[in-house]
């Protein structure tokens, strides 16, 4: 199982100084990938966590990181894909593509929030229509050669969409999502699955064989597949609801306990402790104790 990390995007922690840091060094100590997450906005009588109230934008914030490094990959988990058309984002993606050199993985979801959806007109629905245009307009964006698309839902008349991206075919493009018709679009059609904050490990596992089920059904080899986990990691205090907390040994065998369920790729995430990406913390005290989990966590430590 590949490890990765958080990106500093959210709160106290997401300054420009403490990203470029952060990005440097998870890069020295060998963690494969740097992610990064999107919330638009909150909406005055949402109840939602401090992780959503200050939150840069997860393209920019990855084409910062990637500017300040040379080989660690860069992946957003998740761009709600209802808020913008796939055209705008096939652009951005395959800029930040050649930009990295070849390192960026997309993730996409089709969000949640009422107040972003009502903010950016949109409409995710019919989820699975939806998800599956979009994700054949990128196909086409990315080719590199002349591209046409004429759907329900997008249309792309006779262009091209130059550059191309670094990677062929484009970037990867993982799905999110937890019901099981989510679950096995993922293993059907996209690179893999990437969870949410909130699943749990019995849901990791779940999710984990139905996707590759999905995915053997479909001619593809599940092993292929890939199940990338943000694991939410709540340092010096144990809770057994969360594998990823109390002490780093406790953390660490945590770990393997998402590797045992079929993850291939768990990046620790920072950005969900208040002391680091709630907005009223101290950024300095936020951007020590990210640096802390960083080192305490390396793969090669």
């Amino acid at each position: 199982m590949l490890i990765s990390f958080g990106c500093p995007v959210s709160g106290a922690w997401a300054q420009p100084e403490t990203l470029t840091t952060i990005a440097r060094r998870a890069e020295e100590l060998g963690y494969h990938g740097l992610w990064a997450f999107q919330r638009l906005l909150v909406g005055r009588d949402q109840d939602l966590a401090p992780i959503y109230h200050s939150v840069l934008d997860p393209m920019v914030a990855l084409t910062w990181a990637a500017a300040a490094t040379s080989r660690i990959r860069l992946g957003v988990s998740v761009i709600n894909l209802p808020y913008v058309s796939p055209t705008y984002l096939a652009k951005q993606a395959g800029s930040l593509d050649r930009l990295s050199g070849g390192r960026f993985d997309l993730g996409l979801g089709t969000g949640w929030s009422e107040p972003e959806f009502v903010a950016t007109g949109s409409d995710p629905k019919p989820r699975g229509p939806r998800t599956e245009e979009y994700l054949e307009v990128l196909k086409v964006l990315f080719s590199g050669g002349e591209a046409e698309y004429d759907g329900r839902f997008y249309r792309v008349p006779p262009s091209r969409m130059a550059p191309a991206p670094a990677q062929a075919g484009g970037p990867p493009v993982l799905l999110g999502g937890t019901a099981d018709v989510a679950l096995r679009r993922a293993g059907r059609i996209a690179a893999g699955w990437v969870s949410s904050s909130r699943t749990s490990l019995p849901e990791i596992e779940r999710g984990v064989r139905i996707v590759r089920e999905a995915a053997e059904a479909t001619g593809r080899d599940p092993d292929s597949v890939r199940i990338v986990v943000r694991g939410v990691v709540q340092a010096g205090r144990r809770d057994e609801a969360i594998p990823l907390s109390g002490t780093w040994g406790q953390i660490r065998a945590g770990a393997e306990r998402y590797a045992e369920a079929g993850a291939t790729e768990l990046f620790y995430e920072p950005n969900w402790d208040p002391r680091i990406g709630g907005p009223e913390a101290d950024p300095r005290a936020a951007a020590d104790l990210g640096a802390e989990i960083l080192d305490a966590l390396a793969p090669n430590g």
